[in-house]
């Protein structure tokens, strides 16, 4: 869901849950309703298939004052489980006139990850997707907004989303997973601590002409692609002095985020690179953050990545 809500719906993933709370255990969970569902009881749909979005016709104007959700019409395939990844396509509308706010169907399906994370930001979502069978549409109805300082009032928005496929989730390694690969002289050393952090030195290292990506560890998972989204350890140090300015290591999280939203270093010196692989980047000022750099993260940069994860 990640273009599409970033475009149509921002924050719904931090919806809480509403009405119905939540059902007790079951061997095999079931899809389950939220909300004002007597609402959405109108809701008709005309299937098109995979790669068009349905005719929808609902009762005007949809107003909801709580997050409300339900399967509308039940697909033939197996149950979505908890822990895999949903792919699916979605197509919005406004709640006063019925008129298309967004749609997603001719592109390629959103993937959307039932994890634990999901399932405690926003278990309205989670609750719906895990137990619904391949090949149903859920209908998603968000309450509009009032109108504030510098924003228009925003109206109950529909959406209707396919479960097109569910896959388990690609398993998340804990470190690097490959062989040793030795690099060329004449780029930055390194070596790990005691507790298995990187630690790069820079030391006699000339300023880079180009980008380099130098595996130190080749990983035997998938490579990625541009478009992937990236599970990380990573430190980062700058050139010209060698202070780290950067570290999930320190944190004691894994970072994950998409390719394209970072800077163009990672993005293309990751790009082909396999999960399991540690790589070395050095990275120009220009494919980094420019001459005004941020924070400490100033001139040229310097990273080790740990791929871990990719989906």
């Amino acid at each position: 869901m990640r273009r599409l809500l970033a475009i149509v719906l921002p924050g719904l993933l931090l919806l809480t849950a509403c009405g119905g709370g939540e059902a007790p255990p079951a061997p095999e969970p079931t899809s389950q309703s939220a909300g004002e569902t007597a609402k959405l009881d109108s809701v008709k749909l005309t299937e098109k298939g995979d790669k068009k979005a349905p005719a929808v016709e609902f009762t005007k104007p949809l107003d909801v004052k709580e997050p409300t959700i339900k399967v509308v019409t039940e697909g033939g395939g197996d149950r979505v489980k908890a822990n895999q990844i949903a792919n699916i396509s979605i197509v919005a509308f406004k709640g006063t006139d019925g008129s298309t706010l967004e749609d997603t169907f001719p592109n390629d399906p959103e993937p959307l990850e039932l994890n634990d994370e999901l399932k405690t930001s926003s278990p309205v979502i989670y609750n719906a997707f895990v137990g619904a069978k391949i090949g149903s549409h859920i209908a998603l109805a968000v309450p509009g907004k009032a109108a504030a300082e510098g924003a228009e009032a925003q109206p109950t928005q529909l959406l209707i989303v396919k479960v097109l496929s569910a896959k388990d989730a690609p398993p998340v390694l804990e470190k690097p997973e490959g062989d040793a690969v030795s690099p060329p002289a004449g780029l930055p050393t390194v070596t790990e601590n005691d507790k298995g952090v990187p630690q790069i030195s820079v030391t006699g290292v000339a300023a880079p002409k180009a980008l380099v990506s130098q595996d130190l560890i080749k990983g035997k998972g998938q490579a990625l692609k541009e478009t992937d989204t990236i599970t990380v350890n990573y430190v980062g140090v700058a050139l010209a002095t060698g202070k780290v300015f950067d570290s999930s290591f320190e944190s004691g999280k894994k970072a994950t985020f998409p390719l394209t939203g970072v800077i163009k270093g990672w993005t293309q010196g990751l790009n082909g690179k396999t999960v399991g692989s540690r790589v070395l980047l050095v990275v120009p000022k220009n494919l980094a953050y420019g001459d005004q750099g941020q924070g400490d993260a100033k001139g040229d940069l310097v990273f080790v990545v740990d791929i871990l994860g990719v989906k």
